[in-house]
């Protein structure tokens, strides 16, 4: 994978401080030294210690990338809602895992993204993942389609500069005893009782969960949602916790005869693309799932304000 910038300043600078401010890490820099990679100054091969002058033109080659044997890769119904020569961005469906466990070591998203690269002829073959999804939640995964922009745009998802929303119908109807739109602000950890749940408890790490209510129905709200903090299972445990648990959610509410599980559904994804330099933002279209919940629920709503 080639990179190229032009140092445009009067003042002289290192190379090492250059390709840092573009947000090569030490670690990566060595990598391109001892794995493979390379560093030109117009042209010619430099070390990190070199010192730029205005105009100087950096090339930089990436080490190859050696993928991990255990994702195998998988033929599946991958839909591809973005793509450039950095990014993947795909529309998981509900019951599908993000990642290969021991439970599921195939037919995961993974799985199919690591044999989708392989179809296209990818420069790299590592698979990337960025944001994941439990397996019963739809919606958008990012991937990256090499380690330079998985390490930049992790920057983004630490820094929540890369913005998850959600989408969800949770239980009763919010108008009785919740803002219409608020912060949740409660600590979670794992559960004594059973090692899946998490429950919120005072020793829990810090959780914030933002929320606007979009549509009231039959004892039911459809709200979208931001997360400030990832934790796992955080707004299906935050719902449950002020007493409108996810409905579907067997494990922190009740069942639905039409929903066989949360309804929960990630419907866009916006980050900044660090080398086009622009804001990219990608929507899910509603599954029909929870499109079916919506109608029986009568919870009508304008998708364009979700």
């Amino acid at each position: 994978m080639k990179f190229e910038w032009q140092y445009q300043e009067s003042e002289g600078c290192v190379l090492r401080n250059f390709l840092r401010h573009h947000g090569l890490s030490r670690s990566q820099l060595a990598k391109i030294k001892f794995a493979g990679g390379t560093i030109l100054v117009n042209g010619q091969e430099a070390y990190t210690n070199a010192k730029l002058v205005q105009n100087d033109l950096v090339t930089i080659y990436l080490a190859p990338e050696v993928a991990v044997e255990h994702v195998i890769p998988v033929k599946g119904d991958l839909r591809v809602v973005y793509e450039d020569d950095h990014f993947l961005v795909v529309d998981k469906p509900a019951f599908v895992a993000s990642l290969p466990a021991p439970q599921h070591p195939s037919n995961t998203m993974a799985n199919y993204v690591k044999q989708y690269l392989i179809d296209e002829h990818a420069e790299s073959q590592v698979v990337h993942v960025v944001t994941r999804l439990d397996r019963d939640t739809s919606g958008l995964m990012m991937f990256t389609k090499h380690g330079f922009a998985h390490s930049l745009v992790d920057k983004q998802l630490q820094s929540k500069e890369l913005q998850k929303t959600y989408v969800a119908i949770a239980s009763g109807d919010m108008r009785e005893d919740m803002p219409n739109h608020a912060w949740i602000d409660r600590p979670i950890k794992r559960s004594e009782d059973f090692y899946m749940r998490r429950v919120v408890a005072p020793g829990g790490k810090r959780s914030l969960t933002e929320y606007w209510q979009a549509a009231h129905g039959d004892d039911a709200t459809l709200v979208k949602l931001q997360l400030l903090t990832g934790r796992t299972h955080q707004i299906r445990v935050h719902f449950k916790s002020i007493g409108h648990p996810l409905i579907g959610d067997n494990l922190y509410g009740e069942a639905d005869d039409l929903l066989p599980r949360q309804a929960l559904h990630c419907r866009q994804l916006q980050f900044y693309h660090p080398f086009e330099e622009k804001i990219i933002t990608v929507k899910s279209p509603l599954p029909a799932d929870f499109r079916a919940v919506l109608e029986a629920r009568h919870l009508a709503y304008d998708e364009n304000t979700l």
